[in-house]
């Protein structure tokens, strides 16, 4: 079980597990991957964003969505899935950006996140930066808000997750990273057509799970019933997506995109 993870001086991706590196091959199981099968270094270790949501059709759309804010060449339309090789989850790539499903729930997002982390560690990459996009109730927050989240609370709203490790119960803080957040909500303003705030999110063992950079589909303040049109509900699926890029281009020193006001 990888205990805690950070970054070294160096900005590498470092696992504090004192026999990752020691191991003669590393099976990165649920996401077809390995030490032994593949080279990491040279597939991942240029990667610095790593965004991740719950449907395999979402994060597809969002690596061919981010190809095209990217300018990258090709239209991004056959983009290949990395994790091909199991149905767990799926995996996209678009210059230094990955793209990854994580199912739903936290054990799904446990496991995926166990390996990534793995994964990127092996790659050797140095100063990525994960996001997690997607969906949430609100508590009296209009529908269709995106929401940076700067501390997930249990149910019982407190800002921890416990896990059970060898028998011991570990708690760790889910505050997020305070600079991110600020970041994100300064790109924000280059995308006015959608009202973008800070707020907690509530994870729970449930249907609702946490999510840094979230747009809610109702307030449910108003009643627990989703009611708007199925392409409005899109229409809110990809802010959260255009916030991100926004965030991306600007980390990179690009200059801001046309596509951001169309979509």
């Amino acid at each position: 079980m990888t205990e805690t993870t950070g970054y070294a001086g160096s900005g590498l991706v470092h696992v504090k597990n004192p026999h990752l590196d020691s191991m003669e091959e590393d099976v990165l199981y649920h996401l077809d991957l390995g030490t032994k099968t593949h080279n990491l270094p040279a597939m991942f270790g240029d990667i610095k964003f790593v965004c991740v949501g719950g449907s395999p059709n979402r994060m597809r759309a969002f690596a061919q969505f981010m190809h095209k804010e990217l300018g990258l060449a090709g239209d991004g339309e056959d983009l290949a899935d990395i994790c091909a090789g199991t149905d767990r989850y799926a995996m996209y790539r678009a210059g230094p950006v990955l793209s990854i499903s994580h199912g739903m729930g936290i054990p799904s997002i446990s496991i995926m996140l166990h390996e990534l982390i793995k994964l990127l560690h092996h790659a050797k990459c140095r100063d990525v930066t994960i996001i997690r996009i997607g969906t949430s109730g609100g508590l009296g927050i209009e529908a269709g808000s995106v929401v940076i989240t700067d501390t997930a609370v249990d149910s019982s709203f407190k800002p921890r997750f416990e896990q059970v490790v060898l028998d011991d119960v570990v708690v760790r803080s889910t505050e997020l990273d305070k600079d991110l957040t600020e970041e994100l909500l300064a790109c924000s303003k280059e995308i006015p057509d959608f009202p973008t705030l800070i707020g907690h999110t509530m994870c729970t063992y449930d249907f609702y799970e946490a999510a840094v950079v979230c747009v809610t589909l109702l307030d449910r303040l108003e009643g627990d019933q989703i009611r708007v049109p199925r392409e409005v509900l899109g229409e809110y699926q990809q802010r959260p997506q255009r916030l991100i890029a926004a965030f991306i281009r600007k980390r990179l020193g690009m200059k801001r995109n046309a596509l951001l006001s169309t979509h």
